[in-house]
């Protein structure tokens, strides 16, 4: 007699699995304006747009893309709104980094019962192209994760909002995914963040730097997720003889927030010489960091010369190297700023570099008289 071999069934997706960014929402005093600045100055294409006449009442939402790269960009159309007010406060900067997920109700239950605080239940967005639903926690500041599930939704990025026609075409620049995003938290939250991350979305932490300048210190640690799709440098400010940049962007940006996001090239050379003929200022670098480079990292494929000229800083790894360049910051506040880097095996964060970013801010900060 024959009996039918029994199949184990698969393992079941854990509740905080995610499949990686959904979009960044900027929150930003003229969204139409802000729209058009990462069109012209680093390629984004406008995809979609939400505001009064599609329906929505209390924002005006412009949605950008470049490669992976969703970008939500939005703006109050009440002064007393919640977006007026954290513009207000915080002036422009990072709101909502959301994640594509399997099941955002099962994200979202599990996540508060280890914890989280719960900002928006699980929620169905309805539209004739079908559903989706989302959930948000908070974390640090007033910052937030929402989970987004897509599965049964096929059209412009949400339900409420129409697709944009008639777009100026825009140069792509190789821009193609965010590598990590950079978190800046008040002296002594470090290690309560990389917990709650650990504990309430079963990330790790998989690089821990403290860093000293002659004027200012932090320490940093980096958290990820399973798949190491979703990464977060943290870092909080460490006694110094001055005021660190860490402390410069808590103090203008009003609390802990998204201080750079970072993402991924192909080709940093030919990425950052579009982005700075289109007007993007990155830091400057001094020469004495590229006479002793070849020392600290070995000899290079890339020209030096090259190197020097785009300000690319480099460093080193046990997987490889990769290429970084830090933009200025992009508003009137010294907040947020951009980084692009190109990875050639290295899984680290440029560590080797962070003096050097450390003491060029530091430059900058002295011509603002924040040191």
């Amino acid at each position: 007699m024959r009996t039918e071999k029994e199949v184990a069934p698969p393992p079941q997706e854990s509740p905080t699995s995610i499949k990686g960014f959904d979009y960044i929402e900027l929150y930003v005093g003229n969204a139409w304006q802000a729209m058009h600045f990462y069109r012209t100055m680093f390629g984004f294409t406008p995809v979609a747009y939400a505001g009064l006449d599609t329906g929505v009442r209390d924002r005006v939402s412009f949605v950008i893309q470049q490669g992976k790269i969703n970008l939500v960009l939005t703006s109050a159309v009440d002064v007393d709104s919640p977006i007026a007010e954290h513009v207000r406060v915080h002036g422009e900067g990072v709101k909502d980094i959301a994640f594509e997920v399997s099941d955002a109700r099962r994200a979202f239950e599990e996540t508060v019962r280890r914890g989280a605080r719960p900002v928006l239940e699980p929620t169905a967005v309805e539209g004739p192209e079908g559903h989706i639903v989302k959930a948000t926690i908070g974390t640090w500041g007033d910052t937030v994760h929402t989970f987004v599930q897509r599965g049964h939704y096929d059209g412009p990025f949400f339900p409420g909002f129409r697709p944009m026609r008639n777009v100026p075409p825009a140069g792509r620049y190789g821009l193609a995914a965010v590598d990590h995003i950079a978190v800046s938290v008040e002296q002594g939250r470090l290690d309560y963040w990389v917990d709650f991350y650990q504990r309430v979305l079963d990330f790790r932490q998989s690089h821990r730097e403290d860093i000293s300048t002659e004027y200012s210190a932090m320490n940093s640690k980096v958290v990820e997720n399973e798949t190491g799709k979703i990464k977060f440098p943290m870092q909080e400010p460490a006694d110094g003889k001055r005021k660190s940049q860490i402390e410069e962007y808590l103090s203008f940006y009003g609390g802990p927030g998204a201080q750079h996001i970072a993402m991924l090239t192909g080709n940093i050379v030919e990425a950052v010489q579009a982005l700075r003929a289109n007007g993007v200022e990155f830091l400057r670098i001094p020469n004495t960091y590229y006479e002793a480079l070849e020392g600290r990292v070995g000899r290079l494929p890339e020209d030096m010369a090259t190197l020097r000229e785009f300000n690319i800083l480099v460093d080193r790894d046990d997987s490889g190297y990769l290429l970084q360049v830090f933009s200025r910051p992009l508003q009137s506040r010294p907040t947020l700023f951009m980084e692009v880097i190109q990875r050639k095996g290295a899984r680290g964060f440029g560590a080797g570099n962070i003096r050097a970013l450390f003491e060029a801010v530091e430059r900058e900060q002295a011509a603002r008289g924040t040191l």
